[in-house]
């Protein structure tokens, strides 16, 4: 495709121009000896009705949110068995799994977010270079939790106290397309139309980074070129 077609550039967040939450689970993970991607998979595999989901669409508050989400992961007869699909699909020999878990959710979650807090220096640079050439508008796509009320309590513990969105982070785009102000989420195809919609763009005219196949795939499938961080 040639660059001057390009009429926009799409960067998801947490995992592409911030530090990607899966980190702390990937620590998690190994601090209760469970399998790599075992927590992946069950957030994953409980659909649009999950938890997880449900709190990227702005349909559940976070008090509820972290009894939901614990509730969810300790679920082993599920996440057994979708951790045996999982490794059926890798090719992979499936190792010993839980008998039981007991995952907190607000604990697990606060790691998350505050991993998730830093920037990538190399992409928040790209970011505005791309701006400063005025050639392409710069939009976020995030699956995202700002419009969530959050309690004064639990800011400092998320290590929001800027925000579930810092100022700092929304006035790097020309347009924030947040999941739960929206009512959408990755890889909901919905959502990247709207964020084309809401930009007067074609999806075949953006390029579309994230961390995430899933995504990446629906965004695709939409005609947008597609770059893995």
């Amino acid at each position: 495709m040639a660059a001057q077609r390009y009429k926009a550039v799409i960067f998801d967040i947490g995992g592409v121009v911030m530090r990607s939450p899966f980190i702390a689970i990937a620590a998690y993970e190994r601090e209760q000896g469970l399998p790599e991607n075992y927590i992946n998979c069950s957030i994953v595999e409980r659909g649009s009705q999950g938890s997880w989901q449900k709190f990227e669409r702005g349909e559940i508050e976070l008090l509820p949110f972290y009894e939901a989400f614990g509730r969810d992961l300790s679920d082993t007869v599920n996440g057994n068995k979708w951790y045996k699909a999982y490794c059926e699909r890798k090719g992979l020999e499936c190792p010993r799994l839980p008998e039981a878990l007991d995952v907190n959710g607000r604990e697990l979650f606060g790691a998350m977010m505050r991993e998730a807090g830093k920037y990538d220096p190399h992409i928040r640079e790209a970011i505005v270079r791309i701006r400063a050439a005025r050639k392409h508008k710069v939009i976020a796509l995030t699956n995202n939790f700002s419009r969530i009320n959050v309690p004064q309590s639990e800011l400092e513990f998320l290590g929001w106290s800027d925000g579930a969105t810092p100022s700092h982070l929304r006035e790097l785009f020309d347009d924030f397309c947040d999941s739960s102000a929206l009512g959408t989420r990755k890889p909901e195809a919905e959502f990247y139309l709207l964020a084309c919609a809401r930009n007067q763009i074609k999806p075949s005219e953006a390029i579309f980074l994230d961390d995430i196949g899933i995504n990446l795939k629906a965004a695709k499938k939409l005609g947008m070129d597609t770059i893995r961080e």
